[in-house]
């Protein structure tokens, strides 16, 4: 699709319809301004993916049409695919104090910090990209410096307001700039762009106040080590936990390299001064249990997480057991459940005490509840509200909620084209949009071969045979049959597939066993087979041939 020139449109290409992966793209007048850049995570329908990104191929294309790119806070499904994703589209890069911190860590381990234009933005700045004049507003959020944006265009103004809620005790920062988004609603806003991950819930989202009060006293009077888990840039959330353990005579020791980075973003950019520098994993052992507080990654399961290998009793450097607590200060992102519960179960066989938000103060959600919802609505006024941030059950409860509220709301979904103006918004057309999976240093298509390959082994398995023939096709001495989560080693019916392929060979036709793909083919098929008629499955056959 060619961008048109001479309106204003809103293009998700991740975020919307689904939990993570967030990257938005505005385009005006021809010119295209990228709004975050997030990582989301493989659930039950993708065993074969950890972490994916969005696919930014599209935008890519029309990177000399690309402004910037700007990030509204500093969680991972808003800038965690920045570093994976930049080579692609080598724009600048816009983001507040705390996110630029995070930022010039993660580009720095990619080796990318060199060739990246970051170009940090005061709290509450304003700058203008081409067609877009951006204005930042003050958002409480469970991270710090969260941010919303106005962005002011000929066609009208949007209110994008990335992550947010409204915090009467917000532990870091200033509350959400109520007045800002008052004043915003007087100028006259054509749409709101706003999340939806809590429009479900009913009431308010809660105070973080409330989790650090809490906090102080569950840990009072635990005996052995405690370990608590939450997200990394829940800054806010690692100083109450460190506060409750010092109240009650622990250290607290990081483990986990997303909590050191965080860590060390926050104190660049003077948060936790009140806190001692955290104790190291080497020197976590020497502490006695009683007066030892871990904070862990691994709050969503994520198998490589220190918390993981804490449950599967891997870790190089610590150990949870009988008499021990381990507190997740978190919810569960879905898609994640599972790999969460398998945690827990680990952690409870051996031996220890887990706590979770389903029954203990230990968490509250930096997102906005209904009531929160309807306030924000009340404030800006838009005439049309554009849910995003969200699976669709969230988004349509939105948008029916902002209809109750006066809004008239445009339900979209990743890859469409809504022309906000000139004329009646509406959806126009789409474009390309996709998942790619992070697989070590390169990324792969969640549909191309290679994962669907991966997920077939996953559920079929996969066998390898390996065959020597003469110049003639004959087969010599006994082919060999390897099926890894198939058959195990000294399974017979192994020995069984190798005899049915030697005959199979045997009876093919002269031309097929001379040349070595028709061979091969043939070979592919009498073990599929083979191994058909015994488990109903159909694996991933490879076959070595050697020619002799």
């Amino acid at each position: 699709m060619n961008v048109t020139t001479g309106d204003l449109a809103f293009i998700p290409l991740g975020g919307t319809g689904e939990i993570g992966m967030n990257l938005n793209v505005y385009r005006c007048d021809g010119q295209l301004l990228a709004i975050d850049c997030g990582i989301g995570f493989g659930g039950a329908d993708t065993p074969e993916a950890e972490v994916m990104v969005p696919d930014p191929a599209w935008l890519a294309e029309r990177r000399n049409q690309l402004v910037g790119l700007v990030i509204t806070h500093a969680h991972e499904d808003h800038l965690g695919a920045v570093a994976a994703l930049w080579p692609m589209l080598r724009c600048p890069i816009y983001a507040g104090p705390f996110a630029a911190a995070v930022l010039r860590r993660k580009l720095g381990e990619a080796g990318l910090m060199r060739e990246v234009k970051l170009e940090t933005v005061p709290l509450g700045g304003s700058l203008q990209l081409g067609p877009f004049g951006l204005t930042f507003l003050r958002v409480t959020h469970s991270v710090p410096e969260a941010q919303a944006l106005a962005i002011r265009t000929r066609h009208g103004l949007i209110v994008h307001t990335g992550d947010w809620k409204l915090d009467p005790e917000p532990l870091l920062g200033l509350p959400t700039d109520e007045a800002a988004f008052k004043a915003l609603g007087d100028e006259g806003v054509l749409a709101m762009v706003c999340d939806s991950t809590n429009a479900m819930v009913e009431g308010h989202s809660g105070s973080e106040a409330e989790v650090r009060r809490n906090m102080a006293v569950l840990l009072k009077g635990m005996k052995g080590r405690v370990a608590v888990t939450c997200f990394s840039t829940n800054v806010a959330r690692l100083e109450s936990i460190a506060l409750a353990a010092r109240a009650n005579g622990r250290r607290v020791a990081l483990f986990g390299r997303s909590l050191r980075n965080a860590e060390a973003a926050a104190r660049e950019c003077g948060y936790l001064t009140s806190l001692p520098p955290f104790v190291s994993e080497d020197e976590a052992g020497d502490l006695p249990d009683d007066q030892l507080l871990i904070m862990a990654t691994g709050s969503q399961g994520e198998p490589r997480s220190a918390l993981s290998k804490i449950a599967a009793d891997t870790h190089p450097n610590i150990a949870l057991g009988e008499g021990d607590t381990v507190i997740f200060s978190s919810r569960m992102i879905p898609g994640n459940e599972r790999a969460i519960i398998k945690v827990q179960d680990e952690l409870t066989r051996a031996g220890c005490v887990v706590m979770t938000a389903d029954d203990h103060m230990v968490h509250v959600s930096g997102h906005p509840a209904r009531d929160e919802l309807k306030k924000l609505y009340a404030l800006v006024r838009p005439k049309y509200s554009v849910p995003t941030h969200g699976e669709w059950r969230h988004l349509t409860e939105h948008a029916n909620l902002a209809e109750s509220l006066g809004a008239q709301p445009i339900l979209v979904e990743d890859g469409d084209v809504l022309r906000l103006g000139p004329g009646v918004p509406d959806i126009v057309g789409e474009v390309p949009f996709g998942r790619l999976v992070v697989d070590g240093e390169r990324l792969l298509p969640l549909d191309g071969g290679v994962l669907a390959a991966r997920k077939k082994m996953l559920f079929n398995g996969v066998v390898i045979a390996s065959l020597a023939v003469d110049q003639a096709g004959r087969v010599l001495g006994t082919p060999r049959i390897s099926a890894p989560g198939l058959f195990e080693e000294q399974d017979p019916a192994s020995g069984q597939i190798a005899s049915e392929l030697a005959r199979g060979v045997g009876d093919l036709s002269n031309p097929t066993k001379r040349e070595d793909s028709s061979l091969r083919e043939a070979a592919r098929n009498l073990v599929r087979k083979s191994v058909g008629r015994r488990l109903k499955k159909r694996p991933s056959v490879e076959v070595h041939l050697i020619r002799v």
